[in-house]
């Protein structure tokens, strides 16, 4: 099952999507072209299928964090509800 993208700002400065997963939905396996701050907009676990290997996070409502261009993964949501976040990429 694949993560919902919702393309809400795309302009000459940055790109703001919200993607909201349903359980054990996904993003599909992608590389950033972009630096990006996540916003998320749930609290729980994402599982990051990466390069290197996996990794779970636990993310907060309302901490936001960061990356640089680049980052390739795959990004699942392995709660049993809803999660969403808010990403900002920067031109």
């Amino acid at each position: 099952m694949q993560a919902t993208p919702t393309l809400q700002i795309n302009n000459d400065r940055v790109i703001v999507t919200k993607w909201s997963f349903e359980p054990g939905a996904d993003t599909g396996h992608h590389v950033h072209g972009h630096d990006y701050v996540v916003v998320p907009l749930t609290t729980g676990k994402l599982r990051l299928v990466e390069p290197t290997g996996t990794r779970d996070v636990e993310l907060t409502a309302g901490e936001s964090y960061t990356r640089l261009t680049g980052v390739a993964h795959n990004v699942i949501n392995i709660n049993d509800f809803a999660f969403a976040f808010v990403e900002i990429e920067l031109k």
